[in-house]
């Protein structure tokens, strides 16, 4: 119990906590209790701390574009073009502060109001898969020349000629209102994305993406209902700052990882987390399934096999990121136990007596005590663990749980063992055809195996062959060992 407390303090609540105070409550209560304090900076303040810091970044961004281009990746283009749209018109904003390098004009109000909204929309492209294509790179680098000359033609002729950028939208204003608005809905969408892709990974960069998204959305309301004397205003341009750096310096870090996250894009799959299981998932899981090869290999191919289709059918059905995690980590160890039975056993080549049988059952109760002993992991993967071999009606083991008693995501990791138990050879059996898994799956449908998880897994297989799914031959007849004690 006192290692599953620390396990929820600093995988749930610590990181929990810091996202909600950090990226939402400190900086709503700043502009709540001194957001309408009445200060008077001087030019240089904001020419010098806007202005040239913003010019810092928009370099750095353009440099992740350039790193984006070079490796062909399409999604890594799109974020540097959003970035430096963003620090590109927030330079412009603070060079051309009144009183710096040119008298009153309208390019500082236009630029200020429109840097959140439109780094968002560039931003927000990436969920459009055909853009993050190889294919898509001279469209990628079309739209990064459009901003950039758009971005400095402004700023040029914004400062040469001040009257000719009318200072629009003025604060409070419809307009201002408008783009608020649309600003918001936009980072909302990258904000979900970040916060499903951290739910997944539980990386402290991703954890950072989602902070500092929030304090760019945090910094849209005062750069467009505030007054340059209004506190607030300040604020907003140090959330608008503070969240360029975060977020494009966590980008970066993920951009040289083995295994990228790609929390702005949000397109990870539970998938991933198998097929990077070290990376996503941490050493302890690896570490355990590098045991159980070592033990025995088929076992080990069997549970990733196992744990990539359970976490396909968990997407398939919906399930939150936090279960798809869960469900990746349980099927991944859902046959530890077996580190405990006899090699004479598993790899006997022929039927098993009831007394090996007996001592293949056992394997459930003895994985979830070898988790329970190591300590860290949540008890919806001791649950997990101990429950894959339970039934619907009851007849299952190792205790007999019933409908009631059981959780989709166990359900879910049920179908998918038996399933890939009766396609695996074995040293006791040739592998059986897709269609007389599936058959067996629908023939026990309501008494073993739950209706939903059965059509899931069928959707899932029939994507992936890219094929109807063929008519089942004749059922063979199903012996213990051939699922039971998959």
């Amino acid at each position: 119990m006192l290692s599953f407390m620390r396990l929820l303090l600093r995988e749930r609540i610590v990181p929990l906590a810091v996202l909600v105070g950090i990226g939402g409550v400190l900086p709503v209560a700043l502009l709540l209790t001194v957001g309408d304090r009445m200060v008077m900076f001087g030019t240089s303040v904001h020419f010098v701390g806007v202005g040239v810091t913003a010019l810092t970044a928009a370099a750095t961004s353009l440099a992740l574009t350039i790193v984006g281009v070079r490796r062909n990746d399409g999604r890594v283009v799109l974020i540097g073009t959003g970035f430096t749209v963003m620090a590109g018109l927030l330079a412009i904003h603070g060079l051309a502060t009144p009183g710096a390098i040119i008298g009153m004009n309208g390019v500082l109000s236009l630029t200020g109001a429109a840097t959140l909204p439109a780094g968002a929309a560039v931003l927000a492209l990436s969920a459009i898969p055909p853009l993050r294509q190889p294919r898509s790179m001279r469209s990628l680098l079309t739209l990064q020349v459009f901003a950039l000359v758009s971005v400095v033609g402004l700023g040029v002729i914004g400062m040469a000629f001040p009257t000719v950028v009318p200072p629009v939208p003025a604060p409070g204003s419809h307009g201002a209102v408008t783009a608020l608005i649309i600003g918001v809905a936009l980072f909302a969408v990258l904000l979900l994305r970040a916060l499903k892709t951290y739910l997944l990974t539980h990386r402290i960069a991703d954890l950072a993406v989602v902070i500092g998204i929030a304090w760019l959305t945090a910094a849209l309301p005062p750069a467009l209902l505030m007054y340059y004397m209004d506190l607030g205003w300040w604020l907003g341009h140090l959330f608008e700052l503070l969240g360029i750096v975060v977020v494009g310096a966590a980008v970066a870090v993920d951009l040289f990882r083995a295994a990228q996250s790609r929390s702005l894009v949000g397109d990870l799959r539970a998938a991933d987390l198998v097929a990077q299981e070290e990376a996503f998932l941490g050493a302890r899981v690896r570490a355990l399934t590098v045991l159980l090869a070592d033990k025995d290999e088929s076992t080990e191919e069997h549970t990733r096999r196992v744990a990539l289709r359970a976490v396909q059918v968990g997407e398939e059905l919906g399930l939150a990121p936090g279960r798809l995690r869960a469900l990746a980590i349980g099927g991944l160890l859902h046959d530890i136990g077996k580190l405990s039975v006899p090699e004479r056993i598993l790899k006997k080549p022929g039927a098993l007596t009831d007394e090996e049988f007996a001592a293949i059952k056992l394997h459930p109760g003895r994985g979830v005590k070898l988790l329970r002993e190591l300590g860290g992991f949540a008890p919806a993967i001791h649950e997990l663990v101990h429950s894959h071999h339970e039934r619907l009606d009851g007849k299952g083991y190792p205790r007999g749980l019933s409908d009631a008693d059981l959780s989709l995501d166990t359900r879910i990791l049920t179908v998918c063992d038996v399933y890939d138990a009766l396609v695996s050879s074995r040293v006791y059996r040739d592998a059986w055809t897709h269609g007389d898994a599936i058959a067996l799956l629908h023939k026990d449908t309501g008494t073993a195996f739950d209706q939903r998880c059965v059509t899931a897994l069928e959707r899932v297989l029939a994507r992936e062959g890219g094929r109807v799914l063929p008519m089942p031959s004749a059922t063979p007849s199903v012996r213990p060992s051939a699922a039971a004690a998959s």
